[in-house]
C-alpha cells in the first residue's frame, strides 16, 4: 500500500514511518517547512509539501494513496478549541478525498475518561475536559463508513513514551520538575494515568490502516494505569529531588489532567487484531536514562 501521513515528522510519526517501511509499505509524508520535509525524507518518506490546513494538499495526499493516516494535531494549549476545529477540517477533507473508494481513513484521538472504571473501546470521553472535544471529531470520521470510506479510530494515552520523547507529557512532567525543585503530583498521587510506549503505537496504527474492520475503535494502551504519584516518585529519584503533592494550577493545562483517574483497556483491540504490547511500560521507561540525558 501506499500511505498517505499527515504529522509524519512528529513523535509518533518517528515511529510509524518505518514501521510502515518495514511492512513494504509506502509512504507519503505531509510537511510544512523544509526542516519537517528533510526529517520526513531521512524516515523513509516520500515528502508533500503542504500545511494542515491546506485542503488541496490534504486532498491530493489523500487521492494519491491507498490509505491514511492521519496524525497531525495543532498542539496549541491556548486556543485547544481551533486546534479541535483545524483537526475536525482536516478530518472531513480527508474523508472527503477518500469518498466512494472503501480506502482506510486511520486517525489518532484520546482514550475516553470514565469515572470510576477503565474505558474501554465501546466508551465514548464523559470528561469535560477541553481534550475531550476530539470524541466529536472521532465521532463525525465513524459516520464516513456510510460514504465508502473505512474509518479507523486509534485512540492513544495519555503517555506515549519512548527514546526521542521531548515534548509528551512524561517530558513536562520532568521539565516542571526541573525548574520547580521538586517532583509534583496533584492530590493525593492515586489518580492513573494509561500509557504505551511509541513503537507498540505505531504497530497498532499500521495493523490499523492494513486490516481493521469499518468503524473500528483501537486502544492503543500498554499500561491500563499508572498511578501519578508512582510517575513522580521516578522522576523524583532519577533528579535526586523530593516528591511532594503540589497545586494543580503548577502544571498549566496539564494540571487539570493530572487530576483525573482515567485508566483504560485495550482488551477489546487484542481480541480484534493481533496486537499485544511488546515494549517498556512506562516506569520502565522512566527507569532508563534517555528521559534524563
Amino acid at each position: 500500500m501506499k500511505i498517505f501521513v499527515t504529522g509524519a515528522s512528529g513523535w509518533i510519526g518517528s515511529a510509524l514511518i518505518p514501521e510502515l517501511v518495514g511492512a513494504g509499505h509506502e509512504v507519503l509524508g505531509l510537511a510544512r517547512s523544509d526542516r519537517s520535509a528533510a526529517v520526513v525524507a531521512a524516515r523513509g518518506a516520500e515528502v508533500l509539501r503542504g500545511e494542515l490546513t491546506d485542503q488541496g494538499a490534504l486532498t491530493a495526499g489523500a487521492k494519491a494513496s491507498d490509505g491514511v493516516i492521519h496524525l497531525a494535531f495543532i498542539h496549541d494549549f491556548t486556543d485547544f478549541a481551533a486546534a479541535v476545529r483545524a483537526d475536525a477540517d482536516a478530518i472531513a477533507i480527508l474523508g472527503a478525498a477518500l469518498e466512494g473508494s472503501g480506502k482506510p481513513l486511520v486517525i489518532a484521538s484520546g482514550t475516553p475518561v470514565v469515572p470510576g472504571r477503565l474505558a474501554t473501546e465501546r466508551d465514548r470521553n464523559a470528561s469535560t475536559s477541553p481534550a475531550a472535544a476530539r470524541e466529536e471529531n472521532a465521532q463525525a470520521l465513524l459516520g464516513m463508513a456510510d460514504r465508502e470510506v473505512r474509518p479507523v479510530v486509534v485512540r492513544l494515552p495519555r503517555s506515549v513514551h519512548g527514546e526521542g520523547d521531548a515534548h509528551g507529557f512524561v517530558a513536562r512532567l520532568i521539565a516542571t520538575a526541573r525548574e520547580r525543585r521538586v517532583s509534583g503530583y496533584v492530590g493525593d498521587g492515586s489518580n492513573r494515568w494509561p500509557a504505551v510506549h511509541v513503537l507498540d503505537a505505531a504497530r497498532l496504527f499500521r495493523l490499523g490502516v492494513e486490516e481493521a474492520p469499518p468503524a473500528s475503535v483501537l486502544h492503543a494502551v500498554g499500561d491500563e494505569g499508572v498511578a501519578i504519584g508512582d510517575i513522580a516518585a521516578e522522576i523524583g529519584r532519577r533528579l535526586e529531588l523530593p516528591t511532594a503533592p503540589v497545586p494543580a494550577e503548577q502544571f498549566g493545562f496539564l494540571g487539570g489532567i493530572l487530576a483525573q483517574d482515567q485508566p483504560a483497556s485495550a482488551e477489546l483491540t487484542r481480541q480484534l487484531l493481533p496486537w499485544e504490547p511488546e515494549h517498556p511500560g512506562l516506569l520502565e521507561d522512566l527507569a532508563k536514562d534517555h528521559y534524563f540525558a
